[in-house]
């Protein structure tokens, strides 16, 4: 009885510090997509490969939960993040979330990384929706400018195969993050030391 009781606290320990630990970690990767085109696909797929591997990328249906706050949890993921990885596709600029995602990976000057899924950055145009204020179109647009004028991924569904995407994005993804770490730990060497 006392072994089995043992097991159970151990058990509920270990979760209950997992989900603390989950819950209180910075994201390593922030995946903007737009939903109704890429989260069972890349982003899902990107999100479970980084898992895998032993980081912690942010999707909003896997970090978010009831009672969450929408707008709190998101800029606060973005905030935090060392890379975002903004994956664009057909009816992404129709999104207000999507786009807000993106003009502050921006504004805070995130390394991003654009995978152009079924788009070709040509083809990226912030709509005109009324709903919008003009300060929002204003940062909408010029974050689209920087992100389209950044190296990135292109991937056709209809010709490729999401493993390989996937497999790129997440070796850049995960060397990138490599290259800001070494940095920040050759700036930490390199701090004047006062006595």
């Amino acid at each position: 009885m006392a072994m089995n009781f043992q097991r159970r606290l151990f058990s509920h320990l270990r979760r209950t510090h997992l989900v603390t630990k989950r819950v209180m970690e910075p994201c390593d990767a922030f995946l903007n997509h737009r939903c109704m085109d890429t989260k069972k696909t890349v982003a899902t797929l990107l999100y479970d490969h980084l898992k895998r591997h032993g980081f912690n990328p942010f999707l909003d249906n896997k970090n978010m939960k009831p009672g969450d706050k929408l707008f709190e949890k998101i800029d606060r993921a973005v905030m935090e993040c060392k890379i975002g990885v903004a994956v664009f596709s057909p009816h992404y600029t129709e999104s207000y979330f999507c786009l807000h995602e993106l003009a502050l990976l921006m504004g805070c000057n995130k390394k991003v990384i654009p995978i152009f899924c079924d788009v070709k950055p040509s083809q990226l145009r912030v709509v005109n929706n009324p709903k919008w204020s003009e300060n929002d179109l204003r940062r909408f647009r010029w974050a689209l400018e920087e992100a389209k004028y950044t190296v990135g991924l292109t991937f056709n569904s209809s010709k490729g195969n999401f493993s390989e995407i996937v497999n790129s994005a997440s070796d850049i993804i995960i060397g990138s993050m490599i290259e800001l770490e070494n940095e920040a730990q050759m700036q930490h060497k390199n701090l004047p030391i006062h006595l």
